[in-house]
């Protein structure tokens, strides 16, 4: 997932392998487990306090509007954020396509994310996304490229949930509370992203504007040990701020939102 839009984090979606009428199958099988803890089969279950109920992956549980007060997505919006890497001018152009792909029998939206640094273009994904008719939104997976001269040199991070044993995950929950903590990729080796709630009320000031009571969420990835990066998402409108505050020099704001 990339990294703006798009984890003491050991937390997997419950879900199961079952079959749907058609015999299309659904996400692979995973051990039950609950936020701030690992695979039920790996270490014993948290208490039933702590737990979290987040619903198996179902094809018929989903809807088709993303409309999550912390993620929506609506097609024809176009996101723009400007920030530094490792020094250099950063812009980020996201948008929500019109286009959909049927991922194990999901439709999803569509969502196309362009880096450029100094100008250039570095990387180019369309991301997948789709949510339950609980509110969460789902990740079902990425094709990510990364250029260099105007040519792609890499397509290392891509995946697809249902294919080569990933699954899908969960970018944003319906219902996020203070110390829970969820993957959002499950492709291992490729894709690990794993999320924590911090809080739920800190205010912002980013050039498109200020806000108050946004989520707060710390990101991180086994694949990158001690790298983390601090996500502010605002109600209605979506990711407005990203800083790495270990293992990398990334930031980036919110300057237009374009519809």
């Amino acid at each position: 997932m990339p990294r703006h839009f798009l984890q003491p984090l050991l937390v997997a979606l419950a879900s199961t392998l079952v079959f749907s009428c058609d015999q299309q199958p659904t996400q692979p099988t995973d051990a039950a487990v609950q936020p701030g803890g690992a695979a039920a089969s790996a270490q014993p279950a948290t208490s039933a306090k702590s737990a979290s109920k987040i619903p198996a992956f179902d094809p018929g549980d989903f809807v088709r509007v993303i409309d999550n007060r912390y993620f929506p997505l609506r097609p024809g919006t176009r996101f723009v954020y400007l920030g530094t890497e490792d020094g250099e001018p950063e812009r980020i152009i996201t948008d929500v396509t019109h286009r959909q792909k049927t991922i194990l029998g999901v439709k999803v939206v569509v969502v196309l994310d362009r880096v450029f640094l100094d100008g250039a273009l570095t990387e180019k994904t369309l991301d997948w996304y789709a949510q339950d008719k609980h509110g969460n939104v789902w990740y079902l997976g990425e094709d990510t490229k990364e250029f260099e001269d105007g040519k792609v040199v890499s397509t290392e991070g891509s995946w697809e949930a249902g294919k080569d044993g990933a699954r899908a995950g969960i970018i944003m929950l319906a219902h996020p509370h203070p110390g829970q903590s969820y993957h959002q990729e499950f492709a291992t080796g490729v894709a690990e992203d794993m999320a924590q709630v911090l809080g739920l009320h800190t205010n912002v000031s980013v050039p498109y504007g200020s806000f108050k009571h946004c989520l707060k969420t710390a990101e991180t990835t086994p694949l990158e040990p001690g790298a983390k990066e601090i996500k502010l998402y605002c109600r209605g409108i979506g990711f407005v701020k990203g800083d790495d505050v270990a293992g990398g020099t990334a930031h980036a704001v919110l300057t237009r939102i374009i519809r």
